[in-house]
């Protein structure tokens, strides 16, 4: 059994629990589509802070592109203070789902952006691993976010469960919406069955590539993790797991963005990972590498896409997934990099140095 008491247990756990998120999808899907059916939904909108924020942006990258449903991610005290739900006009209130992303249910601003949601009539609804916790009070449907205990502050299991679990209410809605067609719609789902049925060897992989390269990493002077497309959205989530466990200076850019003015911080202590594969920057991205590694011997490319000139500074995973798939793995070897260098540098990632509390309310 894994220890839910550690971050390193957690992490461990992720294959059987993503297999368990799996295998009981219809828990979390089935009041997601019955709202959806029953509300004349023609938008989304997700919430959430930190690592929820992230499954945000990478979730509404999935019903856009996926489903063909208008969505977009929001930070919710950003939203709740300077945003619209729609600034054309153009939409009722009934036709735009506010969707609140909490593990903990206790995410201080995304609760009061749910309760503000409520009160001015729009649908809500709530992917969270606690049925009895505070967001559930402000919203109309309450979906079971399948994680399990996770009792540690920083979340690994509880984003890749996050993540599995908007890509598989995507599909369900592309199928609802004729997007997919059922052909398409069961091959994504074997897709993705295989894809973790498999995921033990991304955490092997990912484990046998921080050892090749923890020296250089967990000395650096500063990290930067760039991201394209859909992986934006994991290089952000990177950032936020080394920010809280390796606790070094961390910067998330959009990888073309980075090369506008930042690059010129890169040293000799700079360590760049870059992640991506299917899109368009992939070419980009591998001229990038290059480039860089003129100024840092420590540039990673984290891939699943096989190319010339990568070496063992780089990890190319041997399980090949799509675009939408691929963001599961990707987070593991920041998991690795954040939760197991802060332990070989003798960081307690148990204990929150920041006692002073302004994000959740108590559980």
């Amino acid at each position: 059994m894994a220890d839910n008491t550690t971050v390193l247990g957690n992490m461990a756990e992720q294959p059987e629990r993503l297999a368990y998120v799996f295998q009981n999808r219809k828990d979390f899907i089935t009041p997601f589509i019955e709202k959806l059916r029953s509300s004349r939904i023609r938008k989304i909108i997700f919430f959430g802070s930190g690592t929820s924020y992230n499954v945000s942006l990478i979730a509404a990258y999935y019903f856009k592109h996926i489903a063909g449903i208008a969505a977009e991610a929001q930070y919710p005290t950003v939203f709740m203070n300077y945003e619209k739900a729609d600034w054309c006009g153009f939409l009722s209130k009934d036709e735009i789902l506010f969707a609140g992303i909490s593990q903990s249910g206790t995410s201080r601003s995304t609760c009061e952006l749910m309760e503000y949601a409520k009160e001015n009539g729009y649908p809500t609804l709530a992917l969270t691993g606690n049925l009895n916790s505070e967001i559930c009070r402000h919203v109309d449907v309450s979906c079971p976010m399948l994680v399990g205990d996770e009792l540690t502050p920083p979340e690994t299991k509880g984003y890749t469960v996050s993540l599995l679990s908007v890509y598989l209410w995507a599909l369900e809605a592309a199928l609802n919406k004729g997007t997919l067609d059922r052909e398409r719609y069961e091959r994504k789902i074997t897709e993705c069955e295989d894809f973790i049925g498999h995921f033990d060897q991304v955490m092997k992989e990912s484990a046998s590539w921080y050892e090749r390269n923890k020296t250089t990493i967990v000395n650096s002077d500063r990290i930067y993790v760039l991201g394209y497309g859909i992986d934006y959205g994991s290089a952000l989530e990177a950032q936020l797991k080394i920010g809280e466990m390796l606790r070094l200076p961390c910067l998330g850019y959009e990888i073309v963005e980075y090369s506008h003015g930042p690059t010129m911080a890169l040293n000799k202590k700079g360590t760049v990972f870059m992640i991506g594969s299917e899109e368009k920057e992939y070419g980009q991205m591998l001229e990038f590498k290059e480039a860089f590694r003129q100024y840092s011997d420590r540039v990673h490319v984290i891939t699943c896409k096989d190319a010339e000139g990568l070496d063992g500074r780089d990890l190319v995973f041997s399980l090949k997934a799509d675009k939408y798939l691929a963001p599961l793995m990707y987070t593991v070897p920041f998991q690795f990099v954040a939760a197991k260098g802060a332990k070989d540098i003798g960081i307690d990632t148990a204990i929150d140095p920041f006692e002073i509390p302004l994000a959740h309310y108590k559980g």
